[in-house]
């Protein structure tokens, strides 16, 4: 038996096409520089990103040729924002040393 997928079940569990463009929206300007400062390539991430109404919501996403895409969307009432860095990991080398 198949299941429908998870951005699709139940009323209260449904996200419209406004809400998936604006979690694109924030994720391309927000959240996809800090992904390639951590040389992310496929993960699963929290939306709270986009504001407080999508925080049971998870993306998956992955890179592609022109960055990252989302692949989909899954509701999880557990899920947990975390706290991306907004530096990179590792410092520059001082040419003087």
């Amino acid at each position: 038996m198949s299941h429908p997928p998870a951005a699709t079940m139940g009323s209260d569990h449904h996200l419209i096409d406004e809400d998936r463009m604006h979690i694109l929206q924030v994720f391309e300007e927000e959240v996809v520089p800090r992904l390639i400062r951590m040389d992310a390539k496929i993960g699963n991430l929290n939306c709270e990103f986009a504001g407080e109404k999508y925080r049971n919501w998870v993306i998956e996403f992955r890179t592609n040729r022109s960055g990252f895409e989302i692949v989909d969307f899954e509701y999880d009432e557990h899920s947990r924002q975390i706290q991306m860095p907004t530096q990179p990991f590792v410092q520059p080398l001082n040419d003087n040393v």
